[in-house]
């Protein structure tokens, strides 16, 4: 085992969001899924993150109860499952240290958002050294505003601004910052060999 998939914040916190409506791919717990069975199925470590923000009285405040996967996704007996504070998966946590011990040279990114923590732990990933695949069609993400845009607006006045990026915008800026540079862009297929499914474990 050299290779360990990275599942990122896949957690029921998103779904509590307004803006989960407009999410790129609603369906990427089933994306994921078929991901950790492959990966299973080679012997590869299957690492899972959730992001926490402890009394924030927010989605991602586990007080809450949202900080968990979504329904469907079960980590495996001996499959690591680490909680963070921050974007990248390796500041907050002891990622480094899991994959170190375990000679992992090769990993695999997926989650939740495709342009935030998913991109940001490959980058950093990149940096210490290891090798990076992404999968872009096993994240997902939700429209931005304008960084100078009013506070408090709508989703649907955020969609109505032409000056918000798409989540289309969002993924192909994405996989052009990465590609060549910090990762290699994959797809579900390719990484499993299998069509696409409806679905996940439940």
């Amino acid at each position: 085992m050299n290779r360990a998939l990275i599942v990122i914040d896949v957690q029921e916190s998103f779904r509590q969001l307004p803006n989960w409506a407009a999410v790129s791919n609603p369906d990427v717990a089933a994306q994921v899924d078929r991901l950790v069975e492959a990966a299973r199925s080679k012997g590869d470590l299957v690492v899972w993150v959730l992001h926490s923000q402890p009394g924030s009285g927010t989605a991602f405040d586990p007080a809450l109860g949202h900080v968990r996967l979504i329904d469907g996704l079960v980590p495996s007996d001996g499959e690591p499952v680490v909680t963070k504070t921050s974007h990248n998966v390796f500041t907050t946590t002891n990622l480094q240290q899991l994959l170190t011990e375990r000679g992992i040279r090769e990993v695999v990114i997926c989650g939740i958002r495709t342009e935030q923590c998913c991109e940001t732990t490959a980058r950093l990933a990149s940096d210490f050294g290891y090798e990076v695949t992404f999968v872009t069609d096993a994240t997902a993400t939700h429209p931005i505003e304008h960084w100078n845009a009013p506070a408090g607006r709508s989703l649907a006045e955020i969609l109505a601004d032409p000056l918000s990026l798409s989540t289309d915008q969002i993924i192909a800026r994405t996989e052009y910052a990465l590609a060549g540079r910090f990762a290699t862009i994959a797809s579900v297929a390719e990484l499993t060999g299998k069509a696409a499914t409806s679905g996940v474990r439940g």
